[in-house]
């Protein structure tokens, strides 16, 4: 018989870091661009996105639309998939890139609770806890002025803009959890290049209707930032594609906890080229979402882990 070749131990962890940092590399070339909308930004990367599946689309000859059975839950994973994205750029440009890449971790805890409620998974007391965890974090960010006083140091900017980024933040998370139970929902039964094909046509057209509303629709007249745009899509592509060979390699609890390196990644690229350093609310902020995101993770993994030994037996 022909020997079966061995993976390498903890690779799909490696590919889970790389993904972290080319999706932080693109948050922050984010920040970088002038006079841009985020709305703007997510419509090119959208096009990177569809111009990479597309080949896929017609190889594996899954067709453009899908099961007939799965539209509805392809359109809406491509609905919150690209307002998510929307929404999260709109939190980089308006917010520090710290805060914001550590408020988007709270969407483990959003997740649990709506596969709850549209699923029926179980939801215990561990659950709870761990929601709370996050909705601390999210309060130590934010510092709202009823409880931390109309005076809020270590403010970056306008605090209405920071409390709008805050809740574009929170929304692209909650979002992000809307798409990961319809995909738990729609299951194997969906190739994964039409899943992303969705969420790029969907997103693209959203994103065009939103611009010319706005008359917001203009390419930038800076070489660099035309330059940066092309990265940021590259990058999120990337990003993409190593966050997917991950969690193909390694189970998705542990996957799930390394990813939690978006935020050492985010605080470093703040303090080296952005010369932001991150307030002690910050960091107590990001502690706290990091814990909740984590024990949800692993109780998740451990509960996963738990019935495959029983079906074996």
């Amino acid at each position: 018989g022909t020997k079966k070749k061995a993976s390498c131990p903890g690779v799909g962890l490696f590919y889970t870091v790389l993904s972290a940092f080319l999706f932080s590399v693109a948050s922050l070339f984010l920040k970088k661009i002038e006079d841009m909308h985020a709305v703007e930004v997510s419509a090119f990367r959208c096009i990177f996105q569809m111009a990479f599946v597309l080949p896929g689309l017609i190889y594996y000859k899954t067709g453009f639309l899908g099961p007939k059975g799965k539209r509805i839950f392809l359109f809406f994973r491509g609905f919150f998939g690209s307002s998510a994205m929307v929404l999260l750029y709109y939190a980089f440009q308006s917010m520090p890139l710290a805060d914001a890449t550590v408020l988007t971790f709270s969407s483990p805890v959003f997740t649990s609770l709506l596969a709850w409620i549209f699923l029926k998974e179980k939801y215990s007391i561990w659950d709870l806890l761990f929601t709370l965890f996050a909705v601390a974090g999210v309060i130590l960010i934010a510092r709202p002025p009823f409880l931390f006083g109309s005076k809020i140091a270590g403010i970056e900017g306008n605090y209405t803009d920071r409390l709008k980024g805050t809740i574009a933040a929170i929304t692209s998370a909650f979002s992000t959890s809307l798409t990961f139970v319809i995909l738990r929902k729609v299951g194997k039964s969906v190739h994964y290049f039409l899943s992303i094909w969705y969420y790029s046509v969907i997103g693209f057209a959203g994103c065009v209707v939103t611009l010319f509303l706005m008359n917001e629709w203009s390419l930038p007249y800076c070489g660099k930032d035309r330059v940066l745009l092309v990265s940021i899509g590259v990058l999120g592509l990337g990003g993409q594609i190593f966050l997917t060979k991950a969690l193909q390699k390694e189970k998705a609890g542990p996957v799930a906890i390394m990813k939690t390196m978006d935020v050492v990644f985010a605080f470093i690229l703040q303090i080296l080229f952005l010369n932001r350093l991150p307030t002690w609310w910050t960091v107590g902020g990001a502690l706290c979402v990091i814990a909740s995101s984590s024990g949800t993770a692993i109780r998740k993994w451990h509960q996963s882990s738990k019935k495959a030994k029983q079906n074996e037996i």
